[in-house]
């Protein structure tokens, strides 16, 4: 429990960064609520839940932020009142520390890191170094990088974003692993598709403060696969969705594993912090364990949801007819991504 200060009076939250014992959960046994999970589901006024927008759209602007998101905000240490105050700290701290050198310290772009590590200025800085050692380390995931050429990994339908949001409004992340074919699709064009959909999202105030969930179904996953899987890729692989990027995953969600997984996760495991770990939920071919965390009105068809499958396309698409020119593309240009002029 941490104490912080909003409009003079003290209030009182849970240190979610750091609140997590050494553990992994099977989905159909145990169940952790997470700080998101706390909150207000999508619902009517009547309290029934409605089915979620479809629509291939980035939520940018503040105005997008529904009430109860607020609320959330608040809970989590972000004050109106003071953030400014709190991010002009952020930016001193980050020139007194000088260990890395942001490319952009104007508001909205320190708030990402404040708001993925709850407004803590010291977990923030330590957030943003690694993301920058992060890019610095695998420069070829950013630069000269044209996000409309990988469609191909889209249509291989390896991994994907929902369009809509899940009861707590979190997007979620969905890889297909079996369906990979490494032959045509590499690892690191599998990075570079994951990058763009983590940048993208980072860009949406509601996923800052709610973060993300991740679904990785490991159906027909093969020892072809497995052969791919080194440390190195295991270790990017976390850097992405727990360590360095200005974006929380919530939760990780595992489902359709077969006797390869234990293999997969032996990579996988060193590199998962404790707070990951509690994050990590094995559901197997159940889907009435993984409804626990996400509801069916939220989920696919293939995983006992309403929803069809979308592809990775439909964001590119997206990109291509709505974002030329504007601040999503230049945002993402200023990150070394190139957008060829039509």
């Amino acid at each position: 429990m941490v104490a912080y200060m909003c409009n003079g009076k003290q209030h009182f939250a849970w240190d979610w960064y750091h609140l997590a014992p050494f553990s992994f959960r099977s989905g159909a046994q145990f169940h952790t609520w997470s700080r998101a999970e706390r909150s207000p589901s999508m619902t009517t006024g009547s309290g029934s839940r409605t089915m979620p927008t479809i629509e291939h759209k980035l939520n940018i602007t503040e105005e997008e932020v529904p009430e109860h998101i607020r609320r959330l905000a608040q809970e989590q240490g972000e004050c109106p009142s003071s953030k400014d105050k709190v991010i002009e700290q952020f930016r001193n701290y980050i020139l007194e520390h000088n260990e890395c050198q942001p490319h952009r310290n104007d508001a909205r772009y320190l708030e990402k890191f404040l708001r993925a590590r709850y407004w803590k200025i010291e977990n923030s800085y330590k957030l943003l170094c690694s993301y920058y050692k992060f890019r610095e380390q695998n420069k070829s995931f950013y630069e000269k990088v044209r996000p409309l050429d990988l469609r191909h990994v889209g249509q291989s339908d390896i991994l994907t974003v929902t369009p809509y949001r899940d009861q707590h409004g979190h997007r979620i992340l969905i890889y297909r692993f079996g369906l990979w074919r490494p032959n045509r699709v590499t690892v690191d064009d599998i990075f570079r598709a994951t990058i763009i959909l983590q940048e993208l999202g980072s860009l949406e105030p509601i996923s800052q403060i709610v973060g993300g969930v991740g679904i990785f179904d490991l159906k027909d996953l093969g020892l072809e696969h497995i052969l791919h899987l080194s440390p190195s890729v295991a270790q990017k692989m976390i850097a992405l969705l727990v360590t360095s990027m200005p974006i929380r995953t919530s939760a990780l969600h595992i489902v359709n594993q077969n006797w390869l997984f234990n293999a997969a996760f032996k990579i996988f495991k060193p590199f998962l912090n404790a707070a990951m770990r509690e994050r990590l939920y094995i559901h197997g071919s159940d889907m009435t364990s993984l409804h626990k965390h996400i509801n069916p009105e939220h989920l696919p068809k293939r995983y006992g949801g309403l929803h069809e499958d979308y592809s990775y396309t439909l964001w590119l698409d997206m990109l291509k007819e709505q974002c030329s020119g504007n601040s999503i593309q230049k945002d993402m240009e200023q990150l070394g991504f190139i957008f060829d002029q039509a």
